[in-house]
């Protein structure tokens, strides 16, 4: 035996190992006439089924819509029900299930994350509001509001609006006791 391949352009000729290879095989594929006929004819009955099935098959479609139609069932309503039965199995489904419980645990814990900041935030604007220099704002705006509405109320008009917001801006910026303060009706505070 060798032990290098020959290539199809290869000068050397064959070797009586390849020669009892292809005796093997059978090139010619004989077949006789009979067998021939025999399988031809096989074919044809096969055909003929074939087609007879796909007579079958189309009357029995066309008796199967029929008998929707006299039910009343439309594409429409198939749709609905193929629809509604694969949400119904999807809803039944392990990773639907496993999905829905994880989710409702995610959103229970951000629900009470956000609890927890709104505390915070609430808190934290109820620290800030009783600081003492919130109340000091506060307070010079109420006070600056009250003296602009009896400002207004008391001089009936005399004035225009921004002369008044002008004396009432004039008036809190001041701050001084209140020996040195205008005199002031009843309803308005000293500030």
């Amino acid at each position: 035996m060798e032990t290098r391949q020959q290539g199809l352009l290869d000068p050397e000729p064959v070797t009586e190992v390849d020669e009892e290879m292809v005796s093997d095989v059978d090139l010619n594929n004989t077949m006789t006439d009979e067998e021939r006929e025999e399988i031809l004819s096989e074919l044809t009955k096969l055909e003929e089924e074939i087609s007879t099935l796909r007579q079958v098959l189309a009357s029995k479609e066309k008796h199967h819509s029929e008998l929707k139609a006299k039910l009343g069932i439309t594409p429409l309503s198939e749709f609905k029900q193929n629809f509604n039965k694969s949400w119904y199995d999807m809803q039944t489904s392990t990773a639907y299930k496993k999905t829905s419980e994880t989710l409702s645990t995610a959103g229970q814990k951000t629900s009470a994350a956000f609890t927890t900041l709104g505390t915070a935030i609430s808190r934290k604007f109820g620290d800030m509001r009783n600081s003492p220099s919130f109340k000091s704002f506060e307070e010079k705006v109420e006070c600056t509001v009250s003296n602009i509405k009896t400002k207004v109320g008391s001089q009936g008009g005399g004035g225009s609006f921004e002369e008044v917001l002008s004396s009432a801006a004039h008036a809190s910026a001041q701050e001084t006791p209140s020996n040195n303060m205008p005199e002031s009706s009843d309803h308005e505070r000293t500030c």
